[in-house]
């Protein structure tokens, strides 16, 4: 018999009603051959199917919108107004995909057309569009139970481009998952697509999600959270007979730059900001601010001041799961074990038992970071950052140099000290998938010019993003047509475009018919 697991209530601790089966590698084997069977049929569906198929998901995800935020709170704690308006996000996420869609443009189609009396040699006739790839494992994230989990980014971008998916439900929200899962199911009955388009999984063990990558059937793998599980399902799929790629967003210091002319003039308005950004959802966030660079002085004690005084006055809140609390702890006592950083403020009141975060502020000398890097490069997920003080601005480009990929990188400043500090912002960019100037790096506006990943350890591939429209490209592998004749065409490829899309044909951007 199969091994199973409950879960529990993220604020008391107390085991929920239900059990979860672990699944076995027969159920796995079984789940993938049958989306391998769902993919000639659903790549190959009207574009108006795949489109009714995502709104459905997100209608009938709106009309169990009470009962699922009841669910996630009891097993996430991240109330209200946090998981409402994720789902919401999620939703709109869905039908964002269902109007790309129908848009018709994400398949980049590009058309030369032949020169049969070309000399030396003929031109022949080359056209190209994006393919889906195959049967798609998700992983679900524990800190965002509706946008990055069974109906989020990673799967509804997936199933638009016409792949299969297979989602291993995340542990510590099971209930919240199942839910999920049967509105998709449904969804997919309704518009009469193959059983195996969607299925999930569940289990707690690393074999489950091992299984899953290795399978010889998986063709992409998407995956959020932890530097060690994404990088371990990394080497599973690098291991394979057949490599295939593992899309990972992981662990990101999302350092904050505090330029001096900034400091001078509105060091306490930063500092409300910054609290505010890092103790949000109780700092349980990929993007969260765990590292600030100043020059030391006046100034930057006012915004310690500040900073800590707003920390001190945080309301400590049950995280996610237990094994995060843990996990939490432990990064904060390896840090100030440290003699040579200082606790400036430190939260009050944190019920342990109930699995609370207190949030906490460092404070140390830059070179402190570089004396133990080894130590404080490590993301430690939840309310806690670590104040560098910099004895001199080239300190913030060695800094940055320096650094490990990141997902963000945060600069506050004037324009004259944006002027001045160009070389900082330069490197910066080599090292981050995203620059934001005089604001603060939680709160991702989800839109086609988003990108959400960066070099390594924050992605696994910096190339592509797990949030927005651009996510999809995860999920298709261009595919070459070469003196193919009309009629074995895609729609989309075809001389008239009876879709109307835009095209590249012959160099120039359009949607007229090749003529």
């Amino acid at each position: 018999m199969s091994p199973v697991f409950q879960s529990h209530n993220a604020r008391t601790g107390e085991t929920l009603p239900g059990e979860f089966p672990e699944a076995t590698s027969e159920q796995i084997d079984a789940a993938l051959r049958a989306a391998a069977d769902a993919f000639r049929t659903y790549r190959n569906a009207p574009v108006e199917t795949r489109a009714l198929f995502l709104e459905r998901i997100a209608a009938g995800t709106e009309a169990a919108a009470e009962d699922l935020i009841e669910l996630a709170d009891q097993e996430t704690g991240l109330g209200r107004p946090r998981l409402p308006g994720e789902l919401v996000r999620a939703c709109n996420g869905a039908r964002m995909f269902a109007a790309m869609l129908r848009e018709g443009s994400w398949v980049d189609a590009r058309i030369d057309t032949a020169i049969p009396d070309r000399k030396p040699a003929p031109k022949p006739d080359i056209r190209l569009m994006h393919h889906p790839v195959g049967p798609v494992v998700v992983f679900g994230a524990s800190n965002f139970p509706f946008a990055i989990s069974v109906i989020g980014t990673d799967t509804v971008s997936a199933l638009a481009v016409g792949c299969p998916v297979v989602v291993k439900a995340h542990p510590a929200h099971p209930h919240t998952c199942d839910r999920l899962a049967a509105i998709v199911k449904s969804a997919a009955l309704e518009s009469g697509l193959p059983d195996g388009v969607f299925a999930m999984v569940h289990g707690r063990s690393n074999e489950v999600g091992t299984a899953l990558v290795a399978h010889p059937l998986t063709e992409a793998v998407a995956f959020t959270g932890s530097l060690r599980g994404g990088r371990a399902l990394f080497d599973v799929a690098a291991k394979r007979d057949r490599p295939v790629p593992v899309y990972a967003e992981m662990g990101s210091l999302n350092p904050v730059f505090l330029l001096p002319r900034a400091l001078a003039t509105r060091a306490e308005q930063i500092a409300e900001g910054f609290v505010a950004s890092l103790t949000l959802g109780t700092g349980q966030f990929c993007t969260n601010p765990a590292m600030v660079l100043a020059q030391g002085g006046a100034e930057l004690d006012l915004f310690l001041n500040e900073a800590g005084r707003r920390v001190a006055a945080v309301a400590p809140a049950s995280m996610l799961h237990r094994g995060i609390h843990q996990a939490y702890e432990q990064g904060v006592n390896r840090i100030q074990i440290l003699s040579e950083v200082l606790v400036t403020a430190k939260a009050s009141g944190a019920d342990l038992s109930k699995g609370q975060a207190a949030a906490v502020l460092f404070e140390t000398a830059s070179e402190t970071y570089f004396k133990h890097r080894e130590v404080l490069r490590e993301e430690v997920f939840g309310p806690s950052s670590v104040v560098l003080r910099c004895p001199e601005p080239s300190e913030m480009v060695r800094f940055a140099e320096s650094m490990d990929g990141s997902l963000s990188a945060t600069v506050h400043g004037t324009p004259e000290d944006l002027e001045e500090y160009r070389e900082l912002i330069d490197v910066l960019q080599t090292k981050t998938g995203r620059l934001v100037i005089n604001g603060y790096p939680t709160g991702l506006e989800v839109c086609p010019s988003l990108h959400h990943g960066g070099p390594y350890p924050a992605a696994t591939h910096s190339f592509f993003t797990s949030i927005g429209l651009n996510s999809y490209l995860r999920f298709v592998r261009p595919f070459c047509f070469q003196d193919v004749p009309e009629m074995l065409l895609p729609e989309e490829l075809k001389n008239h475009n009876p879709r109307g899309i835009w095209r590249m044909v012959n160099n120039v951007r359009t949607q007229s018919p090749v003529g």
